[in-house]
């Protein structure tokens, strides 16, 4: 089978572990702060507060290439990262640039003095999402394209493919006792 390119406009959400009281209203500052210091590979823009939404897209760090946010979609959160500008690389190579940034970002956002010790995420419970319908519908095709590549970048890890045709593509990462599922 040919490989699926380009897998572009990849969106990586990593879900926190049980997060202790945090408030999301934190990240503000902590976002505006990631800017001044330019600590992400992308040109940071600016913070936007979406913390009214109920179950929406909590605080994001705008970027030119990408968003960042302290997500609470679905009433879970996590960590999302969502690439917006084209990448050259091939599907594994892009697949594994979402995944790195939305790790780095936890990491970091783990160690941010309001969210020390009350934020913890799990690298191996995550959700890639292909916003792109034309490149990658939600079908067959695409998931079993797609396949092999998620299963190179998460190893062990259980692979379930959202298979709603009215939903951009999506498959949850579910960890097998994470250290992102036994280290592939």
């Amino acid at each position: 089978m040919a490989e699926l390119h380009p897998v572009q406009h990849v969106k990586v959400k990593i879900f926190a572990r049980e997060p202790l009281s945090i408030d999301l209203a934190d990240a503000i500052p902590v976002f505006h702060s990631w800017i001044q210091d330019r600590v992400c590979e992308e040109l940071l823009i600016d913070v936007a507060d979406y913390r009214h939404v109920a179950a929406g897209p909590g605080v994001m760090l705008i970027a030119h290439e990408a968003n960042y946010s302290l997500d609470n979609t679905d009433n879970r959160l996590g960590l999302l990262y969502n690439r917006k500008s084209v990448l050259t690389g091939s599907a594994q190579e892009n697949l594994q640039q979402a995944y790195q940034a939305a790790v780095r970002a936890c990491r970091r956002l783990e160690q941010e003095m309001p969210f020390r010790g009350k934020l913890q995420f799990d690298e191996g419970d995550c959700e890639v999402t292909l916003n792109d319908r034309l490149l990658a519908p939600n079908n067959t095709a695409t998931y079993l394209a797609v396949k092999p590549e998620l299963e190179k970048l998460f190893g062990g890890c259980a692979l379930e493919w959202m298979s709603d045709p009215r939903e951009l593509f999506r498959v949850r990462v579910k960890n097998r006792d994470s250290e992102v599922c036994s280290k592939k």
